[in-house]
């Protein structure tokens, strides 16, 4: 098989994979809103991270060498992988922005439910993921940008990750 052949076949492979992410995307929005009229905000976040996971894939095919471009036609794990890890990076940058641990005009900001007066309980756990939403329509935006931006980038998250760990091992944070 050709390199323009091969090319072909593992861009088919991204788009088929794609379409398959939004349509299980677009099923789990659709059960969760007409049986809870709620919007799973973590699968908003796990889809954008897929999705630039693909868009990474893609923009770095004519470069790959052609050995890596034959293991890719070859085998349908090694173009899930990494848009999983990029729908991985989403969540947790999700929860690193719902921490405060990045925070700033740029990063969205979000409405988060307290807990009732005897602390924290199973109720409130389920509320996080529930019933947290960011606080305006800019926010939502920003959140699926920077989720889309961890499926991309493959080194955005564990960036993030590694500073913040040599900030706490410096003292710095807490």
């Amino acid at each position: 098989m050709s390199r323009i052949e091969q090319y072909h076949t593992v861009t088919r492979r991204l788009i088929i994979m794609t379409l398959i992410c939004v349509l299980l995307f677009a099923s789990i929005f659709a059960v969760s809103y007409v049986l809870q009229q709620r919007f799973l905000l973590t699968s908003a976040c796990f889809l954008c991270g897929i999705v630039g996971g693909f868009v990474s894939i893609q923009q770095r095919l004519p470069k790959v060498s052609n050995a890596e471009l034959g293991m890719l036609t070859k085998s349908w794990f090694q173009i899930l992988l990494v848009p999983i890890f990029g729908g991985v990076f989403a969540l947790v940058l999700y929860c690193v922005f719902l921490s405060g641990i990045v925070s700033g005009h740029l990063f969205p900001e979000f409405f988060v439910p307290q807990a009732g007066n005897n602390g924290p309980d199973d109720q409130f756990m389920w509320d996080i993921f529930s019933k947290t939403y960011p606080k305006t329509t800019e926010d939502f935006a920003k959140l699926l940008f920077w989720c889309f931006v961890a499926g991309f980038s493959e080194r955005f998250v564990p960036q993030i990750i590694n500073k913040t760990l040599n900030g706490t091992a410096d003292g710095k944070n807490g």
